[in-house]
């Protein structure tokens, strides 16, 4: 049987798009399962004490054979994106920076934790899921 991959996307929250369909191309990439660890807004955290959100999300991260890191310069601006990519170099869990499509400059909040950045690609993404996870 295949290897089903566990992934926390690190997004964010007002770029859903980007979370959703970088969920969409990886789950319908044939050969490739997947299983999605992340908060989502269709799915969140209900709870307004950030210690109770950052113990959820360590729980979620902890349990990910890889993070993915949506490179967007949004993720600049996120401070919940520092703390889950800064969460999973604790842990010592994979970061992959993937540069949402048709973006010209990425967050060197994500490039500079990833192991590695891809563009907007399906196979570049499974590459380096594998290699990584």
């Amino acid at each position: 049987m295949a290897k089903t991959y566990t992934i926390f996307i690190s997004h964010s929250w007002a770029y859903v798009a980007d979370l959703n369909n970088l969920k969409n191309l990886l789950e319908n990439r044939g050969y490739f399962n997947v299983q999605f660890e992340e908060a989502t807004p269709d799915v969140p955290i209900n709870s307004e004490n950030a210690n109770y959100i950052k113990q959820r999300l360590r729980q979620k991260i902890s349990n990910s054979d890889v993070v993915l890191g949506i490179a967007g310069v949004y993720a600049s601006y996120s401070d919940w994106m520092t703390w889950e990519l800064d969460k999973a170099i604790e842990l010592e869990i994979p970061i992959v920076g993937v540069v949402p499509r048709g973006a010209e400059r990425i967050s060197t909040v994500v490039s500079s934790r990833a192991k590695e950045v891809v563009r907007w690609n399906t196979e570049s993404i499974v590459a380096a899921i594998r290699k990584w996870a």
